[in-house]
């Protein structure tokens, strides 16, 4: 068996958008050419590598084989990367990034002790705010960067000028319910055994619950309404209904009265890193970028609870 690892790109989207047409806009191809290059990629592998359905495309046991291979050549060339450039440059100056809660947390505030030791010139300063205002301030100049939060299957939007974005973490939905209730099947819980959280609009997971409640032909309202992923697991452990939450929000942290589910088609929440690429951009800013996606690459999502 020979596989060109060139192929494993086109899988690795089409398993991360949920099919040819989204992996296509991703990859900013023809369907056509993303079908073409799976199909290849079926023929040297001599196995079935998606298989289609009325909700997308799920990967085979195959496919789901090749996918975890090309992500892990994915982290090695990131690394690899931030390594070179390390060697080459000692940057310089203070770098402000936009940041929200769970990958702040699980992702940034663990590596900063080893950034400092690494780059003792380079400096991290930390904004948290919501979305929108964390935009303003990159375009304004206010950020260097900001680290912004998605429902993966929503469009990805036209950036201006001069402006990235740079992929760092699909991670998996999770439906989290009270411990008492576990034992109820999956399906059962999110269809209609207990009731929904709601999400203040405009989040990521504001996106993908609407998203999920349509696809089960929920109708039923939600109850309450949050910001903060802390509040939804302090309200589903004391028993007030569940709720869908990013599977970082899970990872070293224990909280004995919820317990997580992973059901079929939920999804997944994309995070990615925005910032202003040319001329003038210090080159503090590019390092700091790097170590952001390396230290990304390395967070294993099965240390999430459960």
């Amino acid at each position: 068996m020979r596989i060109d690892p060139r192929r494993l790109r086109f899988l690795l989207a089409i398993a991360r958008e949920g099919g040819v047409l989204a992996a296509a806009d991703e990859l900013g191809v023809t369907p056509s050419a993303v079908s073409q290059q799976l199909a290849r990629l079926e023929s040297e592998t001599g196995c079935a590598l998606v298989t289609r359905t009325t909700h997308g495309v799920v990967l085979t046991e195959a496919g789901q084989a090749l996918v975890e291979a090309a992500e892990e050549i994915e982290r090695a060339l990131n690394l690899v990367r931030v390594k070179l450039m390390a060697d080459e440059i000692d940057p310089v100056g203070t770098v402000r990034i936009g940041i929200f809660q769970t990958f702040l947390r699980v992702v940034l505030a663990p590596h900063l002790p080893e950034w400092k030791r690494r780059h003792p010139r380079l400096r991290f300063e930390v904004y948290e705010d919501d979305q929108e205002e964390l935009l303003r301030m990159l375009r304004s100049g206010d950020l260097d960067m900001v680290t912004l939060e998605f429902d993966a299957q929503q469009a990805s939007p036209r950036l201006p000028r001069n402006m990235t974005e740079i992929p760092l973490l699909d991670e998996p939905w999770r439906l989290v319910v009270p411990a008492s209730a576990a034992q109820v099947d999956a399906f059962d819980h999110a269809r209609q055994h207990l009731p929904w959280l709601g999400l203040v609009s405009g989040a990521a997971g504001f996106e993908a619950t609407h998203r999920v409640r349509r696809a089960l032909n929920i109708t039923t309202p939600t109850v309450h309404t949050y910001q903060d992923i802390q509040t939804a697991l302090a309200l589903v452990g004391a028993g007030e209904g569940m709720a869908l939450v990013p599977s970082l929000a899970l990872i070293d942290a224990t909280y004995p009265n919820i317990s997580p589910l992973e059901v079929p088609g939920l999804g997944t929440r994309r995070i990615v890193l925005r910032r202003y690429e040319g001329r003038g951009v210090p080159e503090a800013v590019d390092v700091a970028a790097s170590l952001v996606r390396e230290a990304a690459a390395e967070v294993s999502l099965g240390e999430a609870v459960g």
